[in-house]
């Protein structure tokens, strides 16, 4: 996402409602060739998300007929609910604070099970420094298709980026690594 420069006098707050709005702005061509790919070809899809807090959920039910393709979301916060809803492991989530690719993966497996879609997308990390993340802002997100993951990745991010910022980032991003899914999915697709 490429955000403005600030202009003189513009309050952060203000910066941020307008980081809401490009990104919103933006992602307009994103949605509208997701959407149709989806219905294209009659697939679901489910996301479980924590550090993006249910901005992935939003984008996904801003696309035409979302309700025929987009099955539902979990956002699962904590790591009591990543374990008791998307069955992480116990003691790696402990070991972690639930911050990896395989906790990722995992979220992304499962939130497929829970809904039986046949593509899922799970991120989990940080939008705010931490002790836990050692000051660093980072995420992992994963890409499923019918029980394969296609996609497993970490984006970091500048630690003094803003915590809306953040998760806008991580959601436009890995919205984009799922349309290049699709496309290479498109590209291999048998022909009737």
């Amino acid at each position: 996402m490429i955000l403005k420069n600030s202009k003189i006098g513009i309050s952060s707050e203000e910066l941020s409602v307008r980081s809401l709005i490009y990104f919103i702005m933006e992602l307009q061509n994103l949605f509208k060739y997701i959407g149709n790919y989806l219905l294209e070809v009659d697939e679901t899809i489910a996301v479980a998300e924590s550090v993006t807090s249910g901005f992935l959920q939003f984008s996904f039910s801003q696309m035409k007929d979302a309700s025929k393709f987009y099955k539902g979301g979990i956002t699962a916060y904590t790591p009591d609910e990543k374990i008791n809803l998307l069955q992480v492991d116990e003691s790696e989530a402990l070991a972690c604070d639930c911050v990896s690719p395989n906790i990722a993966e995992t979220m992304a497996l499962n939130v497929s099970k829970i809904f039986k879609s046949d593509w899922s997308i799970a991120v989990t990390g940080y939008a705010t420094p931490v002790p836990e993340s050692k000051q660093k802002l980072f995420a992992y997100f994963a890409i499923v298709y019918k029980g394969e993951v296609l996609l497993s990745e970490k984006l970091d991010l500048h630690s003094r980026t803003k915590q809306v910022n953040a998760q806008l980032y991580y959601t436009e991003f890995i919205l984009g690594c799922f349309k290049l899914e699709l496309d290479k999915h498109h590209e291999n697709r048998p022909l009737l």
